[in-house]
């Protein structure tokens, strides 16, 4: 007897937003209940990768932030226009979103700066005409042609010292030697932001940081449904075996009991036939550490953390499960670190809109292009966190290059502790540190596989969201194979969620489609213009 969707139990390993979107979906859309679906989080709280924590006292942390954009990511807004605002339960996320950008719009006027403090005309993106050649030679070439290729297989060297290259590489955080195909899909999926690329008019912003603004509504219409939370409950094992799919007639991979521990104990859950598993393999900030205004952080791997393990195993098992290994294998090329900063005056925020001409939350980012970190930071609309106090002012900066010493600092940025940043940061801006960071606290964050998902790959090296040799496994992540979208976004992981969750219960519904602005006329016209500006 078929069993119906409302019956089913569903299992997601991992508490990051592709679990959630797809705990949503399945409720949503498959109407499968919401009492039947239990989500496993090793860290205390959920959201994955769109975390954000601390406080006034102790310093607020936020590991990322995603760039998100309007015109695009179209599972995403989708899925949160169906679901409530916190701060307005009459209307909705995605409406509450637009809104605020509404009000508050981007146009940075300080994109780019140099090592003499001087604002960088950005508008000219340098390029030579054998970097327009190389451009369009990559932009145009097959995914098969590509392969495993690097970006800088494909450029010259001066191409590396064109604004261009400065502000889309820190726009996405790229490296020379990541994916030449992932720089391509980029290409295609931002065309409608290479034209404004200097003034990242396109760029949105959720009213707090995406914690807040996203993970937390869609947690709480989760558990108004009835979602099962397990914190601080780690997956270690799924029992599986091949059985028969009786639609196909062909063996698939079944899972059969998962094992999963807390503190308390250790536990194992059989998997029924009609039951589900959706797995987040992999986590770009698998493994972070977190320093202080005294102390560098720690250097994990994932045999500290164990991250990886899962898929480690799954994959030496079964062909069609992807190659870990591809992703996890060079920290050295997909590492960087952030750290947040949160202040108790206005002095910082105060020259720096000065000398930028954006107000706070119009700006977008600020490269300081010839930093040996390469940081980059945003001065966001306050307050960025929901209870942050009236008089406190939060900024998110990241190094893309914390391996080399510093301009100010004699060391590399992750031997450094928050105070030795911020003197980095005040003497590249060429402000008076016991002025502006008197009363700051800076909590850096180093993260080992933050750009893993970028490492040169071939197709196969990914998982299916449905591999086709499984019958009730899904892999929703970053790093499962979805044709033309980009990795390193919310809408990655949503659309592999929807993907996955739709092919499983075998429901006739359309996915939302990618938007083709690459194919637009308008688009094409504008962007060739840019690049003989």
């Amino acid at each position: 007897m078929d069993i119906q969707n409302k019956d089913r139990k569903a299992y997601f390993i991992g508490g990051g937003i592709g679990s959630l979107a797809g705990a949503a979906f399945l409720i949503r859309d498959g109407g499968v209940a919401g009492n039947n679906i239990t989500i496993f989080e090793s860290l205390p709280v959920l959201g994955g990768s769109l975390d954000a924590g601390g406080n006034a006292e102790q310093g607020y942390t936020l590991r990322g932030s995603r760039m998100l954009t309007l015109n695009i990511y179209e599972c995403t807004w989708a899925l949160f226009n169906t679901i409530p605002s916190l701060t307005d339960p009459n209307t909705s996320v995605y409406k509450e979103t637009v809104a605020f950008n509404e009000r508050i719009k981007s146009n940075s006027k300080a994109r780019l700066i140099d090592k003499n403090r001087a604002i960088v005309d950005s508008s000219k993106l340098g390029f030579s005409m054998a970097n327009r050649a190389e451009l369009l030679k990559l932009s145009e070439a097959s995914e098969e042609k590509l392969g495993n290729s690097s970006i800088y297989d494909w450029f010259s060297p001066s191409f590396f010292e064109t604004n261009f290259w400065f502000m889309w590489r820190t726009s996405f955080a790229f490296s020379p030697w990541h994916s030449a195909v992932e720089f391509k899909r980029y290409l295609h999926r931002f065309m409608q932001e290479f034209p404004n690329v200097e003034t990242m008019t396109g760029v949105k912003r959720t009213i707090y940081n995406q914690y807040d603004s996203m993970v937390l509504p869609l947690q709480v219409w989760l558990k108004s449904h009835g979602v099962n939370f397990l914190q601080e409950s780690t997956v270690t094992d799924l029992d599986t075996e091949y059985g028969l799919d009786k639609n196909t007639g062909t063996e698939k991979v079944v899972v059969k009991n998962l094992v999963y521990e807390n503190k308390e104990n250790k536990e194992t859950i059989t998997i029924n036939d009609g039951d589900l598993v959706f797995y987040q393999n992999g986590s770009m900030t698998d493994a972070s550490s977190y320093g202080s205004m005294t102390s560098a952080p720690k250097h994990f791997t994932k045999e500290d953390s164990q991250g990886w393990a899962l898929w480690e195993k799954l994959a030496n098992k079964y062909p069609g499960f992807g190659r870990p290994e591809v992703f996890n294998s060079n920290i050295s090329q997909s590492f960087w670190e952030s750290f947040t900063v949160t202040l108790k005056d206005t002095a910082f925020f105060d020259q720096m809109e000065q000398f930028s001409g954006n107000k706070a939350g119009t700006g977008s980012q600020v490269t300081l292009k010839d930093s040996n970190w390469f940081m980059s930071f945003s001065l966001n609309q306050q307050p960025h966190y929901k209870d942050q106090p009236s008089d406190v002012q939060v900024f998110f900066t990241y190094g893309l290059h914390p391996d080399r010493v510093g301009n100010f600092v004699g060391k590399p940025m992750t031997e450094c502790s928050g105070e030795e940043i911020l003197r980095e940061l005040a003497g590249h801006l060429k402000f008076d540190y016991d002025v502006v960071f008197a009363n700051a606290i800076c909590i850096p964050c180093r993260m080992p596989y933050i750009t893993s998902m970028f490492m040169p790959r071939l197709k196969t090296d990914r998982p299916l969201p449905v591999p086709k040799n499984s019958k009730n496994l899904a892999f929703i992540s970053q790093f499962v194979e979805i044709p033309d979208d980009v990795v390193f976004t919310v809408e990655y992981s949503i659309r592999a969620a929807q993907m996955a969750m739709y092919e499983l219960l075998d429901l006739d519904l359309e996915i939302p489609p990618i938007t083709k602005f690459d194919k637009s006329v308008k688009v094409e016209l504008e962007t060739v213009m840019k690049a003989f500006h």
